[in-house]
C-alpha cells in the first residue's frame, strides 16, 4: 500500500519583534496637561446628563458618589425658584434629625465655575472634604482639585438654614423630579431609589406637569420606571396619591382650597 504525503503550499512566516520606532518617546506616565482643578458635587437636576451638559455645552463624564452623613446636611425639598416651584437643596438638620447621606454625581466643572454658579442662582458654593465623599461605582475619586456643592442660601440667613418648604404657589414640579430620576436611573434602579429614600420634606403640593400629563408615553418613555419608584418608595410613597394633574392642583389649592377635590392622578402601571 502505497503512502501519501502532503506538502502544503501556504509559506510559513515567523514573526520577529518589531523594533521600537528610533527616536521615539516614551509616554508611559505622561498625563494631559491643565488637568481640571475644580468638580461639582450635583446631587438634584445635575445627575441628568442632557441637564448638566447642556449647561456645559458639552459632554460632561460623571462618576456616581455619595456624600457622609459627616459633611452635615440633608437633601430636601427647600429651594425656591423665581419661576414658581420647589427645587432641591440641602439644608442643615432640624432639631431631632440627623443628618443622612446624599447620593449623586461629580464632574469637571468649567475653569471658571461661572456657568454652573449662574445656574444655581439662590444657592453658595461650599467645598466639600475629600473625605466626606466616596465613588459608589468602578471609577475613583479625582486624586487632585476642589469638590464642590451647592447650598440654598436666603438673606440674613447662614447657608442651609431657614428654608423653606413647598406651598401651592411653589410645589414640587413632576417635570423636574422626572429629569432628577431619569439622571439616577442612568446609574440603575438602586441608585434612583437611594436617591428617594434620601430626601426629606416630599409634600403633598404637586402638580404633574408634564408634557401631555394623562398621556405621558408620548414623550417620556421612562414615565412608567419614574411613577413605580414613586409610588413604591418611601418617603414620597406617602404622598404621590397627592399628586394633582393642572386642573384639579388649581381648583384644589389655588382656587378654593379645598382638600377633596378630585382628579388626582391614576396609580402607576403594575
Amino acid at each position: 500500500m502505497r503512502r501519501r504525503f502532503f506538502v502544503s503550499a501556504v509559506p510559513l512566516f515567523i514573526c520577529a519583534a518589531r523594533p521600537p520606532m528610533a527616536g521615539a518617546a516614551d509616554w508611559w506616565g505622561s498625563r494631559l496637561p491643565n488637568p481640571p482643578a475644580d468638580f461639582i458635587f450635583g446631587y438634584g437636576s445635575l445627575i441628568d446628563t442632557a441637564s448638566r451638559d447642556s449647561t456645559a455645552g458639552y459632554a460632561v463624564t460623571a462618576i456616581p458618589a455619595r456624600v457622609s452623613a459627616a459633611f452635615g446636611y440633608i437633601r430636601a425639598w427647600n429651594d425656591r425658584s423665581p419661576s414658581g416651584f420647589t427645587a432641591l437643596g440641602l439644608r442643615r438638620p432640624q432639631p431631632g434629625e440627623s443628618a443622612s447621606t446624599i447620593n449623586g454625581v461629580i464632574f469637571p466643572a468649567q475653569s471658571d465655575m461661572t456657568e454652573y454658579d449662574s445656574r444655581e442662582a439662590g444657592y453658595v458654593r461650599i467645598e466639600v472634604p475629600l473625605e466626606d465623599i466616596e465613588p459608589v461605582s468602578w471609577q475613583p475619586l479625582p486624586a487632585h482639585g476642589h469638590i464642590w456643592t451647592y447650598v440654598p442660601v436666603r438673606p440674613g440667613h447662614l447657608p442651609g438654614e431657614n428654608l423653606p418648604e413647598p406651598t401651592p404657589a411653589f410645589p414640587m414640579l413632576q417635570s423636574y423630579i422626572d429629569i432628577v430620576l431619569q439622571g439616577a436611573l442612568e446609574y440603575g434602579p438602586v441608585f434612583a431609589r437611594e436617591l428617594i429614600e434620601t430626601t426629606a420634606d416630599w409634600s403633598r403640593y404637586w402638580l404633574n406637569d408634564r408634557d401631555l400629563a394623562r398621556r405621558p408615553w408620548v414623550h417620556d418613555p421612562q414615565y412608567a420606571a419614574v411613577d413605580a419608584l414613586l409610588a413604591s418608595t418611601p418617603p414620597a410613597a406617602s404622598v404621590f396619591s397627592d399628586r394633582l394633574f393642572a386642573e384639579p392642583f388649581a381648583a384644589r389649592w389655588l382656587m378654593t382650597g379645598s382638600p377633596n377635590a378630585i382628579g388626582k392622578a391614576p396609580a402607576p402601571p403594575q
